[in-house]
């Protein structure tokens, strides 16, 4: 992500070339940190207070400090001028500071990579990779930290093949998420979608296509299923924050054709967006 701008508690807007995690960060040392990444749409941050609920949800999860929402809201404060009226990404990080330290808060405003809209309107294509069912507290079931080593190897493995995307399966074929995104598929007027049970990220975006689904004339069902499902559907796509909605034309080589529902809610959702 190119850094427009950085905040940092206690500091301010700094220099994003400048370093501002300590050597004996547990969130550098460790992976003990959070974030959250959203749009920003015409300078605005889009669903800003459910994204600090999630950050603050990951946080107790892995044992963090409790989040200072107050905090973070400065800091967002500071570096959405730099978006001016446009769209931007915006990355909240909380992590753990140092052993018996103070937390430290970022906030990173960037540039939306130029990849993603190609993607979309060519359509974007996939593999399966294993992964696990977080179905153990342990596992830190739908929390989304820095310890994001497995989701970057899984994508780099997934660009070695040819592909854009990597989706996650476990060991019973059971398809879970994306490595950064949340899996859809249709069939007729019903899309599906992996149920929050399997221990995946409970995507902002997500939910919010829950919400505009009705009105686009789809309902939702949320279940488990096997991959082979999403192959047989009549389309499918990811949802993120950043990358909206992704149509997928290929998975493991099988084509798929690009239906109506994705570019029906990635309206839906530009609509939504340009009101708040």
């Amino acid at each position: 992500m190119s850094v427009l701008a950085l905040a940092v508690t206690g500091r301010g807007l700094v220099d994003p070339t400048e370093p501002v995690i300590r050597a004996d960060d547990e969130g550098l040392l460790r992976g003990r940190a959070a974030f959250e990444t959203l749009r920003v749409y015409g300078g605005r941050p889009f669903r800003l207070e459910e994204h600090l609920d999630r950050l603050t949800a990951s946080a107790a999860s892995i044992g963090l400090p409790a989040v200072e929402r107050r905090r973070l809201q400065v800091l967002v404060g500071l570096v959405l001028p730099k978006a001016g009226h446009g769209d931007a990404t915006l990355r909240l990080v909380w992590t753990a500071g140092p052993a018996r330290g103070i937390p430290s808060a970022l906030a990173l405003l960037g540039e939306v990579p130029e990849w993603i809209e190609s993607a979309r309107e060519r359509g974007a294509s996939a593999i399966s990779l294993l992964g696990v069912r977080a179905s153990a507290p342990w596992l830190l079931p739908g929390v989304k930290s820095t310890s994001y080593a497995v989701n970057m190897a899984a994508e780099d493995e997934a660009r070695r093949r040819g592909a854009d995307e990597a989706l996650f399966v476990d060991g019973e074929g059971i398809v879970l998420e994306g490595t950064v995104t949340n899996v859809w598929w249709r069939v007729g007027d019903t899309l599906y979608t992996p149920s929050l049970d399997l221990g995946i990220l409970a995507g902002v975006t997500r939910a919010t296509l829950m919400e505009l689904a009705p009105a686009s004339g789809y309902r939702v069902e949320e279940g488990i299923y096997p991959l082979e499902r999403v192959l047989a559907a009549e389309e499918a796509f990811t949802s993120s924050s950043v990358r909206e909605l992704m149509p997928l034309t290929k998975i493991d080589g099988s084509p798929l054709v690009r239906g109506p529902a994705a570019d029906v809610l990635q309206a839906a959702l530009r609509e939504l967006a340009a009101k708040v």
